[in-house]
């Protein structure tokens, strides 16, 4: 029986700091990703089943919003107090948003599916 089909509360932010680690929301026993962005379809360890749910544009929205707060003041501040040569500043800044997104992008799908799958949301049938 797995923890979708018991009829106890789930909570959320335990769910989502297990999947932050790349763990199952439910026992933190299994991986949530067979790949870089692929969920698997159920837990081996407990047999939850993911393979329904889906984050859609959530996750691309909430590494857009973060990158963009973190990288954009960043940029302001260091271009005004350090004055780097054009060649620096246009390849360090673009480096460092693409690895940012490449570094949140997974682990803000593995929070929509945890808050997804601990709410028992429409598209967790």
């Amino acid at each position: 029986m797995s923890v979708s089909d018991s009829h106890l509360p789930v909570r959320i932010w335990p769910a989502i700091v297990r999947v932050v680690a790349g763990k199952c929301p439910a026992y933190s026993r299994g991986k949530l990703f067979r790949s870089y962005l692929d969920q698997v379809e159920n837990c081996s360890p407990c047999g939850e089943h993911f393979g329904k749910i889906h984050a859609d544009d959530g996750p691309a929205w909430l590494t857009i919003i973060i990158v963009g707060h973190l990288v954009v003041p960043s940029v302001l501040y260091a271009e005004t107090v350090f004055r780097w040569p054009l060649w620096v500043s246009i390849t360090v800044w673009p480096l460092t948003a693409v690895a940012l997104t490449l570094a949140l992008l997974p682990r803000a799908k593995a929070i929509f599916i945890a808050a997804i799958w601990a709410m028992k949301a429409p598209g967790f049938e």
